[in-house]
């Protein structure tokens, strides 16, 4: 093989887990074949990535060739530099406001409150997009019905968000090869893409880029509040005493790091038994309001539980789009109670 044939197999290459080629992606620099030895330069930015395509590069030619030596051209990397909470960066323009949608520890049904909100906000002719920034357990594109749909390009190389329910949409879920293909990422990395999707995603202008933040109060939070001004939090929480005690951790984060409060959603928030019509107060009582009296923020809507809600998000049906009316109510209120709490850019 000369240095025109390793080229160009070179370039047809699938960058691994994506449906572009490295070709595509400009990740090749410079090759050179001589006597039987190949000398490849990849042009990546992140020592994560071109680990990935070494690895490739070695598995497909390791074996046709003496000696193979793949290396790293030294670029100027990516902006990196990273804002304050008190005077955040600004990677997202086209968004008029950044609403971030987090809880202090998962399973509360933060990213069903998060896609619900998006969708009641588009359902009142605003033009909205969801970021799911939860990396490591990424459930918007199953609520949305998007998660067979994978990462697409457009011709100004930049990535095209999946669209349903009158919103845009963009998770690294649809960026893997299979919906159970785990992120094995430092923080670092997550955070980089993340970045990389506020950027390098074709958004288009929007009213409202609605972020569903992971659970907790670590990196991606703090970077997003460095990263983005947030026009307003909104805290998910249940019923019981051990949520509430992680959600007053995060109510406490992004109150120090300045992000206004639009107020608090206590989803799961009792169950009315469909035969008798009885109410169970399953999780408890109380929470979200004592813990919006002890903070001093808006309990913006409480949510019940509701099997026709569980079902209807597994299947990718949203109840505020395809629900009853009174499920459709829930969300609906919610999103009127935001609109006063915080005065946004509209």
């Amino acid at each position: 093989m000369n240095t025109k044939e390793l080229e160009q197999a070179l370039h047809a290459l699938s960058y691994p887990g994506l449906t572009r080629t490295l070709g595509e992606l400009k990740l090749i620099s410079e090759v050179k074949v001589k006597e039987n030895h190949a000398k490849i330069e990849l042009s990546t930015v992140s020592d994560d990535s071109y680990l990935t395509v070494k690895n490739a590069i070695a598995e497909r030619f390791g074996d046709t060739f003496a000696s193979l030596d793949i290396t790293k051209k030294n670029l100027a990397p990516k902006d990196t530099h990273y804002g304050n909470s008190a005077a955040p960066n600004n990677r997202a323009p086209y968004a008029k406001n950044v609403i971030a949608v987090t809880s202090g520890k998962g399973g509360v049904g933060k990213s069903t409150v998060s896609v619900n909100l998006a969708i009641a906000l588009a359902q009142k002719g605003y033009r909205v997009g969801i970021l799911d920034a939860d990396v490591y357990g990424p459930n918007v594109p199953r609520l949305t019905n998007t998660d067979l749909e994978k990462i697409k390009w457009n011709d100004d190389n930049k990535i095209v968000p999946s669209e349903n329910y009158g919103i845009k949409i963009m998770s690294v879920a649809l960026t893997t090869p299979t919906s159970d293909t785990p992120l094995v990422w430092r923080s670092s990395v997550a955070v980089s893409a993340l970045i990389q999707f506020l950027e390098d995603v074709a958004w288009g202008e929007l009213d409202f880029m609605v972020i569903d933040m992971p659970p907790g109060t670590g990196d991606i939070q703090l970077t997003m509040a460095q990263e983005l001004p947030i026009t307003a939090g909104v805290i998910v929480t249940t019923p019981q005493l051990v949520a509430s005690d992680d959600v007053s951790r995060a109510i406490r984060m992004f109150q120090d790091i300045h992000v206004p409060m639009a107020g608090l959603v206590e989803n799961m928030s009792y169950f009315i038994a469909p035969d008798t019509q009885n109410r169970y107060d399953i999780f408890g009582t109380g929470g979200g309001e004592r813990l919006a009296a002890r903070y001093n923020i808006p309990l913006l809507g409480q949510i019940p539980i509701d099997m026709e809600i569980r079902e209807g998000s597994d299947n990718g049906e949203p109840p505020v789009a395809l629900g009853s009316e009174t499920q459709k109510s829930y969300y609906k209120s919610i999103v009127e109670n935001m609109l006063s709490a915080i005065k946004f850019r509209l």
